[in-house]
C-alpha cells in the first residue's frame, strides 16, 4: 500500500511545486506596473501664475485639463512675467509659472527657487495692431514713426517690450525705413501699461493710435485690426515654464507641464495661435 502511494506523492510535489511557481510570478508583474502608476500624481490643486498673453488659452486649458485629470483643479493668475516673477521671488507660492519669455523663469531657477530648469513649451510672434477705427491712419509699420502717433507700449521690464525694441531695431534696418525710425517711435510712446493685456485693452478702447502686440492677443480681438510686420523682421518670443520649488505638489505641477508641452496641450495653444516649441 505504502509502494503504491510514493508516485501518487511525488506527482503531488510536481503540482505543488508548479503551483507555488506561478504565484510568484504575479507579484513580480504586478511591481512592474506599479513604476507607470506612479508617474500619474494624485489629484492636486494647482495655482498657476501665467503670462498675460497667455489668459484666453489658458481658460480653455483649465478646461480640458480638469476634464483629463478628474480632482485636479486649476487656478490661473495672469499678469506681466516679470511683475510674477518678482511675487515668487518674494515669497508668492505657485505651484508653476508660465512666462513669455525664458529669461524670467531663469532668474528663479537660478535663485535655486525651482525644481528642475526652464521647459520651453511655446512661442509667439508679433505684430502691429490699432483701434478698428484706425484715426492715426496707420497702413505699415513705417508709420509708426510719423508726428503725432500716439503709441501704446509697456513697461520697460515687461517681455513684449524687449521683443518690440528688437522688433523696431529690425524694422530700422528694412529698405525704405527712416534712419531714425526707432527714435522717432520711442518719441511716439504715450504710456507704458502693466502688461501685453492693458496695452491691447487700451487700444480697443481707442486711447491710443497703434501699438505692439502678439499676434494671439490681436487674433483674441475683435476691437482691433492688425498691421503685419515683415517676416524678415519679425522677432520670435519663446515661452518657457518652470515648477516652483515651495510647491506643494511639485509631481502635480510637473505633470501639467508635461502634457502642456504634450500633444494636447499643444493642440490647445495652437487653437489660439501659439506655435509649438523649438
Amino acid at each position: 500500500m505504502n509502494r503504491r502511494l510514493l508516485p501518487l506523492t511525488g506527482v503531488l510535489v510536481l503540482l505543488l511545486g508548479a503551483c507555488s511557481g506561478s504565484a510568484t510570478a504575479t507579484p513580480a508583474a504586478s511591481s512592474a506596473a506599479s513604476p507607470a502608476a506612479s508617474a500619474s500624481p494624485a489629484p492636486a490643486n494647482l495655482t498657476i501664475y501665467a503670462a498675460a498673453s497667455l489668459k484666453a488659452a489658458l481658460a480653455q486649458v483649465k478646461t480640458t485639463y480638469e476634464a483629463a485629470h478628474p480632482g485636479t483643479t486649476l487656478t490661473i493668475s495672469t499678469d506681466a512675467s516679470s511683475a510674477l516673477e518678482t511675487k515668487i521671488e518674494q515669497g508668492a507660492p505657485p505651484d508653476a509659472f508660465l512666462s513669455a519669455d525664458t529669461t524670467n523663469p531663469q532668474k528663479l531657477v537660478d535663485k535655486g527657487l525651482t525644481v528642475g530648469g526652464v521647459t520651453k513649451f511655446a512661442r509667439n510672434l508679433l505684430t502691429v495692431i490699432v483701434p478698428q477705427a484706425n484715426p492715426a491712419h496707420i497702413g505699415s509699420p513705417e508709420d509708426l514713426a510719423n508726428s503725432g502717433v500716439k503709441i501704446i507700449a509697456a513697461g520697460d521690464a515687461v517681455p513684449i517690450t524687449k521683443y518690440a525694441n528688437q522688433l523696431v531695431a529690425n524694422l530700422a534696418r528694412e529698405p525704405g525705413y527712416p534712419g531714425d525710425f526707432a527714435a522717432k517711435y520711442a518719441a511716439n510712446i504715450a504710456s507704458k501699461e502693466d502688461n501685453v493685456s492693458a496695452v491691447v485693452a487700451k487700444l480697443e478702447l481707442g486711447e491710443g493710435d497703434a501699438g505692439i502686440a502678439y499676434v494671439t492677443d490681436a487674433k483674441t480681438s475683435t476691437k482691433v485690426t492688425i498691421v503685419e510686420v515683415p517676416p524678415s523682421a519679425n522677432v520670435p518670443a519663446t515661452y518657457g515654464g518652470v515648477v516652483v520649488k515651495s510647491s506643494p505638489s511639485p509631481d502635480a505641477a510637473a505633470a501639467f507641464l508635461a502634457w502642456l508641452v504634450g500633444p494636447d496641450g499643444q493642440a490647445v495653444l495652437a487653437g489660439f495661435g501659439f506655435l509649438a516649441p523649438s
